[in-house]
């Protein structure tokens, strides 16, 4: 095992302890916290391993973080980044889990994506137009995030893409084949907790377009020699600024024209 493989590993050991064991995850230690971004989606892919040997499962899809200007001001990071989220974490519909099961959890509003076709790295680089038509369905979606660190200021950027960028699962509504009768860019996202409106914004908060930011993730993937595939979904980034939850809450987030996924937070 060279160097930088056995820094790799450590890293992302200690963060699949830490998000295990459900303590808060402190700065990685300097010998081997990712140097630059790159260096952390390499530590993210040895994490995913590291989570489908403790029973997460393979990585079932994408999520895409700070792709509009409401969570680039909320967050402070002006470049989107990407997570993976594992196959045990993805809900139908609803979800029904344990508040105590995350650090600081809360909800985000989110138009998906069901991929019908690979966009393999050998096909970059991938613009708007080209990755539509590898896309088989849109989905309204809710991404369950978890703020599972002591202070996510005092982290770089590098570390939280390591750690899948906030990512704790998601819920996933009914799939709209016909989207292209639809205006993306104009659909509308609401997020209601227990039954009142917390936030509402527009497909075109992302990137312009929801597709930019699936071409921005198609075109990533391949400067690291990956690709998406078939099957996958990708959470595009939310039209509304995180909402954290308490215990008890219940959580709605739906998009017009696509539908509505639902969450309760039991105590």
């Amino acid at each position: 095992m060279d160097a930088r493989t056995d820094r790799n590993r450590r890293a992302a050991a200690l963060l699949r302890d830490g998000r295990l064991a459900r303590t808060p995850i402190e700065p990685l230690p300097a010998d081997c916290r990712p140097r630059d971004e790159t260096d952390g989606y390499r530590v993210q892919a040895v994490l995913h391993e590291l989570l489908a040997g403790a029973g997460l499962g393979p990585i079932a899809g994408h999520k895409i973080g700070c792709t509009t200007p409401v969570m680039q001001a909320f967050l402070g990071i002006g470049d989107p980044c990407a997570g993976g989220v594992p196959a045990r974490t993805v809900h139908e519909g609803r979800a029904d889990v344990r508040h105590g099961d995350y650090v600081r959890v809360g909800v985000e509003c989110e138009i998906a994506v069901r991929l019908g076709a690979d966009l393999g790295p050998a096909g970059a680089p991938f613009d708007r137009a080209r990755v539509s038509g590898a896309v088989a369905a849109v989905l309204p979606a809710m991404e369950i995030v978890d703020d599972r660190y002591r202070d996510y200021r005092t982290l770089d950027v590098p570390t939280l893409i390591a750690d899948d960028f906030f990512s704790a699962g998601c819920v996933l509504g009914p799939a709209t084949g016909r989207w292209r009768d639809l205006d993306l860019e104009a659909l509308t996202g609401v997020t209601r907790l227990n039954g009142r409106e917390a936030g509402r914004g527009e497909g075109r908060a992302v990137m312009g377009h929801p597709f930019e930011a699936l071409a921005w993730l198609a075109n990533r993937r391949a400067s690291l020699g990956l690709g998406l595939r078939a099957g996958e979904f990708v959470l595009l980034g939310s039209v509304v600024e995180t909402r954290w939850v308490s215990p008890g809450d219940e959580v709605t987030v739906a998009i017009d024209g696509l539908g509505e996924v639902h969450a309760t937070f039991e105590r």
